[in-house]
C-alpha cells in the first residue's frame, strides 16, 4: 500500500504571526515588539516586520508613546463573525440568564479551544465582574472550573495531549501540580460538576457543568461567586441549579438538531 499522504510543512511566517496574535491576545497592553521578541524568541527584524504588517492590516494596535500592543479591530470583526455562525449561542445565552436569575451569581458558557476556555456569553450579577470577565476572553482550561469539568469529559490521554507542559499559574491557588490537577479533575468526573477555589481569580469561587449536546462536551455552564458566599451548602445548591439548567439546555439543543 503507498504510504499516506504527509502534513503539507508549517508556513513559519503564518505561525509566528499566529503565536504573534495568540501572545498579544493574552496579555493585551503589556508588551511592546521587543518584549514580543524576547518572549518568543524571533529575531527582532523579522517580528517587527509581522507586528507592523498586522498593524497595517487592523489586527494590532500599537500604543502612541509606549509602544505596547494591544489587539486591532479587525480581529472584533472576525470574532462576530464566529458569534454569529455558533448556532448554540441562542440558546445558551437563555440558559446563563436563567441561571443568573436562579442563583444570583455571575454566568458564563465557554468552549474548550485546545488548552484554553473560550468565553462565548456571561450574564452578569453585578457591575464589579465586568472588568474580568468577557465575551471573547480565553483562559487556561486547568485554572477554570469550565475548563476542569470540560477535561474530565476527556481521558487521561486525551488531557496530557491538550496541556503544556508547563501548567501557568494565574493566583497563588492555581493548581500547577499535575497530580494536583488530575486529582480535581477525578473529583469533576466522579460528582459531574467541578469547584474552583481562587484559581483563576483571587476573591472568586467558580462552579462549572459540563454541556452534552456534543460527545465528549466541548461547552460548559458556570457560576461565580464572592469566595465568602461560597460556603459549602451554597456551593451544592449552586452546582445543582447547574445541572438542571444544563439538563433543560441538552435536552434543547438535541431536540433543535444544534450541534
Amino acid at each position: 500500500m503507498p504510504d499516506a499522504p504527509s502534513a503539507p510543512p508549517a508556513v513559519k511566517s503564518a505561525e509566528r504571526t499566529l503565536e504573534i496574535l495568540q501572545t498579544v491576545a493574552r496579555w493585551p497592553g503589556q508588551l511592546t515588539a521587543p518584549d514580543l521578541a524576547r518572549h518568543l524568541g524571533y529575531p527582532r527584524s523579522s517580528l517587527h516586520a509581522l507586528v507592523r504588517t498586522l498593524e497595517s492590516g487592523g489586527w494590532l494596535h500599537q500604543e502612541p508613546g509606549t509602544g505596547r500592543l494591544r489587539v486591532g479591530a479587525q480581529a472584533l470583526v472576525s470574532g462576530s463573525a464566529y458569534l454569529d455562525g455558533e448556532t448554540v449561542l441562542p440558546y445558551a445565552q437563555d440558559a446563563v440568564e436563567e441561571v443568573r436569575t436562579r442563583t444570583g451569581h455571575t454566568s458564563h458558557y465557554a468552549r474548550l479551544v485546545g488548552g484554553d476556555v473560550l468565553y462565548l456569553t456571561t450574564r452578569y450579577a453585578s457591575t464589579r465582574d465586568t472588568d474580568t470577565f468577557r465575551v471573547g476572553r480565553s483562559l487556561p482550561a486547568t485554572a477554570t472550573a469550565l475548563g476542569q469539568v470540560l477535561l474530565a469529559e476527556r481521558t487521561d490521554d486525551e488531557v496530557r495531549t491538550l496541556l503544556p507542559a508547563t501548567l501557568p499559574q494565574l493566583t497563588e491557588h492555581t493548581l500547577t501540580d499535575p497530580a494536583a490537577l488530575a486529582t480535581a479533575v477525578e473529583q469533576a468526573r466522579s460528582r459531574g460538576w467541578a469547584v474552583e477555589r481562587e484559581q483563576s481569580r483571587a476573591g472568586r469561587v467558580c462552579v462549572a457543568v459540563a454541556v452534552h449536546h456534543r460527545i465528549p462536551a466541548t461547552d460548559a455552564i458556570s457560576c461565580a461567586m464572592d469566595a465568602e458566599q461560597a460556603t459549602e451548602t451554597e456551593v451544592r445548591r449552586t452546582a445543582e441549579e447547574l445541572v438542571a439548567a444544563r439538563d433543560r439546555l441538552t435536552a434543547t439543543l438535541r431536540r433543535e438538531g444544534v450541534r
